[in-house]
């Protein structure tokens, strides 16, 4: 009930706005459309260029920090092969490797050899790259002598979460990312730890394989590392990250996103995890009003990840301004439209309300005296026409009569007309019988045949006929033409019964069939004891292709390209030539062409008919037309 009423008000309203809207002056109506017309095409266009700018502006914002970010990645890569070349020089120092391994009181000659030689190379790998912090070399051995900064006992670290992991790696490389950096030589006791964070490269030193005798430790602060993510120019839209294996997040510690987004960190060990996996990442973030886009990169070599977090507060205004732009030319525009477009019919219209004037005086009867408006277009137009309707509506009236009459004639002309017809027919009919009476069956059957086509001639209810019926009209033709020669001449049809329902042109096969008997057999071919024409039918890719071929005495290749010039003359002129030389009457020219005007008139430019021979040995006609039902309809 409740749907009902709303569709009664809303019929209301519809026809309150119908009726308003049709009272309204023709100026105001055509305003409002100028105005309807400009907005809609105004909106699309404006919405299209605002979407446009609002992609470039997020794309050039992806593009410019995607490329930081691989900048960066390049600069941490650096830093991983020259922490990875320290470590390698370290590990595969054998002086270094057997001090490690030494398990007896070493004498004081082999510490004074080992520190003037092994140690001094240890101490140049730490200068040539001054971004490393720390070598370190742990060993196993409890009767190893520590020589600070470098050579420790791991009894120091051997606690720790990341000297137990890298252990676990088997002589692999392991990074790990910490916090802090603690003093191992504990020079100053209790003074609080540095918050310094740092990358380790950590690797087990064996010998043999399975003998472990230490390990060897190269530590980076991060600061150097990955100068981008712990840099000193403060930048409000953006901020990098560094994630390592354990999700564990290293960036600047002031003027960060996670200060004021508290739930940024959480959902950045989310997305990580989710992309573990499934592969997948979401780049998009909305905390407290404010979205950021997150640009990832993963960082292969030490299992960790580059993460670009982007604030799209000054895009986002930048999107604003231009938004706000667009619609104040919008309003600009429309505006100006409404005011150029009243101003212009008001002038148009003027003389428009002087004609319907007119025609409201001439509607009551008053004597029409003429009206000038002056200048073109449709209404001035409009008012000649209205003058010469009203000078002639008097011969108008009498035309009408006048052509009352002729129709009248012309349905008794048609009526004589089908009136003949049957007297011809019954004509035939009647000589038919006597035929018959007289036992002439020769004689009744061209009657019959002869009857058969004058009915098919005279019933001309379209251009479109089925082959069936155009077959059925050749054989007829036959049956009659076949009664002067001493060889009746046989009509050899190889048709597939789907074809029989095809549409073709009327009377566009019996001018070809016609044209063979007529030309085919003759002159040296009189006495060919066995003429035939055969009527073959295919298709191929929608088109239906029928063949018409007689074993007549064919046409010698001169004849036949003076015959196709004729049936594929573009002008008279052309035809006129052929018929100077004789050519075409030869050899059915005029016909043919006929047909191939025929089929491209009504079917296109792409159908016709093509003429073969052979001189001596036979004649083939081609036609081409489309696979169409007698209901119109192409078939596919």
């Amino acid at each position: 009930m409740y749907r009902v009423n709303r569709r009664e008000r809303a019929r209301a309203l519809w026809h309150s706005f119908s009726y308003w809207w049709g009272r309204r002056s023709l100026q105001s109506r055509l305003i409002a459309a100028y105005v309807f017309i400009i907005l809609g095409p105004c909106l699309l266009v404006s919405v299209y260029f605002y979407e446009s700018i609002n992609n470039t502006y997020l794309r050039d914002a992806v593009e410019k920090n995607d490329y930081l970010l691989q900048m960066e990645k390049l600069h941490i890569y650096n830093q991983v092969e020259a922490m990875e070349r320290a470590a390698q020089m370290a590990y595969s120092d054998a002086d270094v490797e057997d001090f490690l391994a030494n398990e007896t009181e070493p004498q004081l000659v082999d510490l004074i050899n080992f520190n003037t030689n092994a140690y001094v190379n240890m101490t140049r790998i730490q200068f040539n790259n001054p971004n490393i912090a720390h070598l370190r070399l742990y060993s196993r051995s409890n009767k190893v002598h520590e020589i600070w900064p470098i050579i420790f006992r791991e009894e120091r670290v051997s606690s720790k979460p990341w000297f137990q992991k890298a252990l676990q790696m088997k002589g692999q490389e392991y990074w790990s990312f910490q916090k802090s950096d603690p003093d191992l030589m504990q020079r100053y006791l209790g003074s609080p730890e540095e918050s310094l964070p740092k990358v380790s490269l950590l690797r087990e030193k064996s010998r043999p394989a399975d003998n472990y005798i230490g390990m060897v430790q190269v530590d980076m602060m991060l600061s150097r590392f990955t100068p981008k993510t712990y840099t000193d120019v403060r930048d409000n839209q953006t901020q990098m990250f560094l994630v390592d294996s354990e999700l564990q997040l290293f960036t600047r510690p002031d003027h960060s996103f996670l200060q004021n987004n508290l739930k940024m960190a959480d959902m950045i060990a989310e997305r990580y995890k989710h992309f573990r996996k499934t592969g997948e990442w979401d780049s998009e973030y909305s905390e407290n009003g404010k979205s950021f886009l997150l640009i990832n990169t993963p960082l292969e070599r030490i299992d960790a990840y580059l993460l670009n977090v982007v604030s799209m507060e000054g895009v986002m205004k930048d999107i604003s301004r231009t938004r706000n732009l667009i619609i104040g030319a919008n309003v600009g525009f429309i505006t100006l439209l409404t005011l150029i477009a009243y101003v212009t019919n008001a002038f148009i219209l003027k003389n428009l309300r002087r004609l319907t004037e007119t025609m409201k005086r001439v509607r009551r009867g008053e004597a029409y005296t003429g009206i000038m408006i002056r200048g073109g277009g449709e209404v001035g137009e409009l008012a000649h026409h209205f003058s010469k309707l009203m000078n002639t509506i008097n011969t108008l009236v009498a035309q009408a009569v006048s052509k009352q009459a002729l129709s009248k004639e012309a349905e008794l002309r048609t009526l004589h007309n089908q009136i003949d017809a049957h007297f011809l027919y019954n004509t035939l009919e009647n000589i038919k019988m006597l035929a018959e009476i007289e036992n002439q069956r020769t004689i009744s059957d061209a009657l019959t045949s002869l009857g058969g086509m004058m009915r098919y001639n005279f019933k001309w209810s379209g251009e479109y006929v089925k082959l069936r019926d155009e077959i059925r009209h050749i054989e007829n033709y036959i049956e009659v033409m076949n009664i002067r020669f001493e060889y009746p001449v046989k009509l050899m049809l190889h048709i597939e019964p789907r074809y029989l329902e095809l549409e073709v042109l009327k009377m566009s096969l019996q001018p070809i069939v016609e044209n063979s008997v007529k030309h085919a057999w003759c002159d040296e071919k009189e006495n060919l004891q066995d003429p035939s024409v055969h009527i073959h039918i295919s298709e191929a890719e929608g088109d239906i292709f029928i063949e018409l071929r007689d074993n007549g005495m064919g046409l010698t290749p001169e004849r036949l390209h003076a015959l196709n010039e004729a049936i594929y003359a573009k002008d008279e002129r052309c035809e006129s030539t052929a018929e100077q030389k004789g050519t075409d009457r030869r050899t059915g020219g005029i016909g043919l062409r006929n047909v191939h005007q025929r089929l491209q008139i009504f079917y296109g430019d792409e159908y016709g008919l093509v003429v073969q021979s052979e001189a001596g040995s036979w004649t083939m006609v081609r036609l081409t037309l489309p696979k169409v039902l007698l209901t119109g309809e192409k078939q596919l």
